[in-house]
């Protein structure tokens, strides 16, 4: 059988900036770790099921923060809670990403204006990438939260990872606030 070479793929040569090649890697296999901290999380589960079907964005949900590269902040988050949801960023491995589900996580929701208990938005925590608004938010924003979270990797690169900016920013402010 004689199947012509143009058909097949063979001899090609496939040419790319390596910024490209490793953000489509890094945009169609996106590993959140989810960790529900009230309503919104019943949000967050109804988007992981059949209906949604974010499986066919690359999305799987993992249990564990060294396997996952994004975190969904689902829900209002305390004082109390604070300490941990920063641990567990912390654990994550770099490149690392944010999406802040829902009133609560992003501004504190109705909760902080007449509670001590409140933390005002999980980006006093940790930084956030996409805010996903909502009280609590459909399945579909969270899905087009990550639609987001996709144009933000396309448009990284590799000469200046995100991670060492952060790092130099906390230190400029730490220099600026000593002085």
């Amino acid at each position: 059988m004689n199947i012509p070479e143009n058909k097949t793929g063979e001899g090609g040569v496939i040419v790319t900036k390596l910024d490209d090649l490793l953000n489509w890697a890094r945009l169609t296999a996106l590993w959140p770790m989810g960790f529900g901290l009230a309503c919104c999380a019943i949000e967050m589960m109804g988007a992981y099921g059949s209906a949604y079907d974010l499986d066919r964005f690359g999305v799987i949900p993992r249990a564990s923060p060294r396997q996952s590269d994004v975190m969904i902040v689902a829900g209002t988050v305390t004082f109390k809670m604070a300490d941990r949801v920063r641990r567990l960023y912390e654990q994550m491995p770099e490149p690392r990403y944010v999406i802040s589900m829902g009133s609560c996580s992003n501004c504190g929701g109705p909760y902080w204006e007449h509670g001590y208990h409140v933390v005002k938005g999980v980006d006093r925590i940790i930084p956030v990438d996409v805010y996903v608004p909502g009280c609590p938010p459909r399945p579909e924003a969270l899905i087009g939260g990550f639609l987001k979270l996709q144009e933000v990797i396309r448009k990284e690169t590799i000469r200046a990872p995100r991670a060492v900016q952060q790092i130099m920013a906390k230190r400029q402010a730490e220099a600026i606030a000593q002085a």
